[in-house]
């Protein structure tokens, strides 16, 4: 019977899926899959021939063999690797190079036979490179295949550097890459610009004549391309949708990369439910938006089509759940984000006392605030609240090299005019001109250029701050030191980090703290900046009163608003004040037009977080709340 009940839950998925709860678990399971193979080869006295995978993905799986082989005897003497892919041209030794990054990762941790490990080959001419992937191609076949091939999946649903319009008979071959595959990759290298367009990649074909493959995938950034990889038809538009014509396939996902599969999405479609408030209201949401109507004009007909009969059995009349989702949305609705003085706060989602709270807004890059909840900062201002704000990151990598030239000349004129002796300043501009000239992708600046984006950063924040209404002692810069590397890899969080956040919470003993709730991508710094400020209030919680009545509201960035049945608090923005949202934005001109690091939005940060607003209030106004010009989310954080 169970089996039946999972064929029946997974009756949309075509392909063998398995979900762990977080990525360190699947990722420790692969690894345990991999070092199988290896042990029953060397029972065998075979060799066992891998195929590897680099990019994010794969690194905790690497990290487990490693620990395997250090602490558990793995041995990799007898195993022969082929890796998927390699940028071109690529330099075997560049930063950016899958040389380098498996030599980091794990073959200089463990103790295979370098002669035994093949990576596409991204320092040939061009003339060569055929021949080169015809022996690649041969040099597998010799050996009788590949034994086990791990995978992971692009934006576009490539598998290794297999883009869209890839033939399922595809060999390795030199590619051209995708525009939003150039896009993913341009933190690695300091920009889009110079990131290589083109790639030397197995083909599909190549992958498909391992005996076993596993494509893992973590973090809901994936959930999109996963569930059109398993669930959508088979098309060159997604080439890892070939991967349904293979019986040796298995996906390894976490619970945020399976999060939009259908039986965790919408379970209702596939199995009868524990109908808790939480599933009936995004139950009840999605049925609105799938039909079109407004949540009070929903039917029991329309109930019983789609999948929602037991719901209506169980907790009808319909008509009684249509009133009470809807009552629950419109409650989340409030003009007061601070609480509203001397009023019945027991249907609204913020305390009325006390009446003048302390706010303080966590912004993990100097950008953050005023993006992301804007009006809503206006708001506490307006409304008399001791509003602080925390920067927790100087932003110094996300700053372009001319315009810190251009401050710098800005700098010596106006020392020369006040009769300064500018030498030294003369001195440094030069360095910093002669050394950004020569500079390579992704190279660490020197110290000055790094002070000088940090200040430029630091100063838009300031003006951006003091245009929502805060004094200067109420803007802080905290510089995380896990951020101030210089580089785009950070370092890990430390406890300085933790005490540093904790040292400004005591200091402000706020009763709202506002922070970045940003999870999609787990390696991101607003993820980081939100865990150091929980742990930061779980610390503080044991031993001080106040932490007590803090709450904490996550609010989300540029790209993604919250699902609007998670939604527990939404500000509505007047024309004026969505307005005034994108004057302080403004303030951040270095972001402005054509920020470094972009993402594969083509919008500016302004657009992007009106658009966003603007989408939210339209979502209520379908569902048949009350029409505002934009609206911004938030969503308690339970610490």
């Amino acid at each position: 019977m169970a089996r039946l009940n999972l064929l029946e839950e997974t009756r949309y998925e075509k392909l063998a899926v398995t979900v762990y709860p977080d990525q360190c678990t699947a990722s420790k399971k692969v690894a345990q899959r991999i070092a199988s193979v290896i042990k029953n080869k060397q029972k065998k006295g075979e060799k066992a021939v891998l195929g590897l995978a680099t990019g994010v993905t794969p690194i905790g799986v690497y990290n487990e063999l490693v620990r395997l082989h250090r602490e558990e005897g793995l041995s990799f003497k007898n195993v022969i690797t082929f890796n998927l892919d390699e940028y071109y041209p690529m330099k075997h030794d560049a930063a950016q190079s899958y040389v380098s990054f498996m030599n980091e990762n794990l073959f200089n941790h463990v103790d295979i036979n370098k002669s035994n490990i093949h990576i596409p080959d991204g320092d040939l001419k061009e003339e060569y490179v055929q021949a080169y992937c015809y022996d690649y191609e041969q040099k597998i076949n010799d050996l009788g295949g590949l034994d086990l091939q791990i995978l992971g999946i692009g934006r576009t649903g490539h598998i290794g550097f297999n883009e869209p319009g890839s033939a399922p008979n595809s060999g390795t071959r030199l590619v051209t890459l995708a525009d939003l595959t150039r896009s993913d990759a341009a933190r690695d290298f300091g920009g889009k610009a110079n990131v290589p367009t083109k790639a030397i990649t197995m083909g599909v074909g190549t992958i498909f004549k391992a005996r076993k493959i596993i494509l893992m995938a973590w973090s809901k950034k994936k959930a999109p391309i996963i569930k059109k990889a398993i669930e959508g038809e088979i098309s060159g538009d997604v080439p890892a949708t070939y991967l349904q014509l293979s019986d040796n396939v298995e996906f390894v996902l976490d619970a945020d990369a399976a999060s939009d599969l259908t039986r965790f999405n919408t379970p209702w479609l596939v199995k009868d439910c524990v109908w808790d408030n939480q599933l009936k209201k995004k139950a009840i949401i999605w049925l609105a938006n799938e039909l079109k109507k407004p949540i009070l004009k929903l039917t029991e007909e329309d109930y019983n089509t789609h999948g929602m009969a037991q719901l209506a059995i169980e907790q009808g009349p319909v008509y009684n759940i249509n009133i009470d989702i809807f009552n629950q949305i419109q409650h989340t609705i409030t003009g007061w984000p601070g609480g509203k003085p001397n009023a019945d706060d027991s249907q609204r989602p913020e305390r009325a006392q006390p009446a003048k709270k302390r706010s303080i807004i966590f912004s993990p890059h100097p950008d953050d605030d005023v993006i992301s909840m804007g009006g809503t900062f206006i708001r506490l201002v307006d409304q008399g609240h001791d509003v602080h704000v925390a920067y927790q990151t100087s932003g110094n990598t996300a700053v372009w090299d001319d315009d810190v030239l251009r401050f710098v000349e800005f700098a010596i004129d106006f020392n020369n005019n006040q009769d300064i002796d500018a030498v030294k300043l003369r001195k440094t501009y030069e360095d910093m001109r002669a050394f950004i000239k020569a500079k390579q992708p992704n190279q660490l600046d020197t110290q000055a250029i790094r002070d000088v984006k940090g200040f430029i950063r630091k100063t838009e924040a300031i003006s951006g701050a003091r245009y929502a209404g805060l004094v200067d002692d109420h803007i802080h810069f905290m510089a995380l030191p896990f951020y101030e590397t210089g580089k785009t890899q950070k370092n890990p969080v430390s406890e300085d980090d933790v005490k540093l956040t904790m040292e400004l919470l005591r200091q402000v003993k706020p009763h709202q703290v506002f922070a970045a709730g940003d999870f999609a991508d787990p390696h991101g710094t607003h993820l980081v900046c939100f865990n150091i400020i929980i742990t930061a209030l779980q610390r503080l919680k044991a031993t001080e009163d106040w932490v007590k009545d803090c709450w904490v509201w996550m609010y989300r960035g540029a790209w993604h608003e919250f699902e609007t049945h998670e939604i527990e608090m939404a500000v509505p923005l007047s024309p004026k004040e969505v307005m005034r949202k994108r004057e302080a934005i403004f303030k951040h001109q270095s972001q402005k037009d054509r920020p470094v690091f972009p993402g594969d939005d083509a919008r500016e940060f302004w657009v992007r977080a009106e658009d966003r607003n603007w989408e939210t209030a339209c979502q209520y106004d379908f569902l048949g709340m009350a029409e505002y010009e934009a609206m911004e989310a938030f969503v308690r954080f339970y610490y």
